[in-house]
């Protein structure tokens, strides 16, 4: 992910999450957080997804994975996460931890279909509705 790729992740976010990320919450993670490595899904020119992790010692942290509504189904959010895993074992990572919405079934299983477990519940984690969050983990 680039600045240049700021205004597509942004429409992104924004028809994905009830509470989106900012254009500065993006921006420091590309130019200032050298913890943070995000990329990006192309589809027909367009950016169609996006997945982004902190890569902290030896665990990754996925901060968010995702796909416009018209490209989901397609794969590219399995792609998007198998390359952040890739980038991950490549720095060193031994372990890659997410939350995701306990009522998100398809998400959680994409992640199962990649390895991660369920590791815990984090209650009343999304601050939009006070919904828990299922931590998940995968050794790398």
């Amino acid at each position: 992910m680039t600045i240049d790729d700021l205004d597509a992740v942004l429409e992104i976010e924004h028809r994905s999450f009830a509470i989106p990320w900012s254009r500065e919450a993006f921006y420091n993670e590309i130019e200032q957080n050298h913890l943070s490595t995000y990329v990006v899904a192309e589809e027909g020119g367009c950016v169609a997804g996006y997945c982004g992790v902190w890569l902290v010692v030896d665990e990754a942290h996925i901060t968010n994975v995702a796909v416009l509504p018209d490209y989901r189904g397609k794969g590219i959010g399995e792609a998007l996460m198998k390359r952040i895993m890739e980038i991950a074992r490549e720095v060193g990572a031994n372990v890659m931890t997410l939350e995701v919405r306990v009522s998100n079934k398809a998400a959680q299983g994409l992640y199962r279909k990649l390895g991660f477990q369920g590791g815990g519940i984090r209650k009343r984690y999304y601050s939009d509705n006070q919904e828990d969050a299922l931590v998940m983990w995968v050794n790398l």
